[in-house]
């Protein structure tokens, strides 16, 4: 039984197969009984937990557990202070409001990012930059909407943690395997912390 971390690269559907050809999971990762742990659209990169093990894919994924998920997120403009209060009070959203996020404003494009293929659309006239954002939710297309909703479309978007675990110096494509064990033991660890 296995946890696997995998950057899952752009452009990649979060699942094993597809009728339409796209490549997916299956393209990058070999396992019997591997299941996604959470979700990432097909163009978002970053984190990714699968595992063979059921209970503890539905410890990861239950809404009560509100494992933290972290994102790097290029926008569109340069969003004014107030567009991030916004954000750290939560966003109404067409399904409801959303719970409250935490949101940095990066000086720059983080240390260690790959470029992305395709590369995002530059327009000349409006800059772009660069915010850290934690939710605690896992609705579909949430931090897109969330940052459209205060008026900074999301141009790029890069999972790098979940809970206890980071991407750390996964390149896309790669993955990393720990044991159930190892991984029940680090959510174990990070509730009593956090709890604290």
């Amino acid at each position: 039984m296995v946890l696997v971390l995998f950057n899952k690269p752009y452009g990649v559907l979060s699942q094993f197969r597809d009728s339409a050809g796209r490549t997916t999971l299956g393209d990058h990762l070999r396992g019997a009984g591997l299941r996604v742990a959470g979700r990432l659209d097909f163009d978002s990169e970053g984190l990714l937990l699968l595992t063979d093990h059921g209970p503890l894919q539905a410890r990861i994924t239950q809404p009560r557990s509100h494992l933290p998920k972290t994102y790097w997120v290029q926008v569109e403009g340069v969003p004014e202070d107030a567009a991030l209060e916004r954000l750290r009070k939560g966003v109404a959203l067409a399904d409801g409001p959303t719970r409250p996020a935490i949101v940095e404003r990066l000086k720059a494009e983080p240390d260690g990012l790959w470029p992305r293929t395709p590369a995002i659309r530059h327009r000349l006239r409006v800059p772009t930059s660069w915010i850290c954002l934690t939710i605690t939710e896992g609705r579909n297309r949430q931090v897109r909407r969330m940052t459209a909703a205060v008026g900074a479309p999301t141009l790029r978007l890069v999972r790098i943690r979940i809970g206890p675990w980071e991407l750390g110096g996964l390149l896309p494509g790669q993955s990393r395997r720990i044991t159930a064990r190892a991984a029940w033991a680090a959510l174990d660890e990070y509730a009593a912390r956090t709890r604290s």
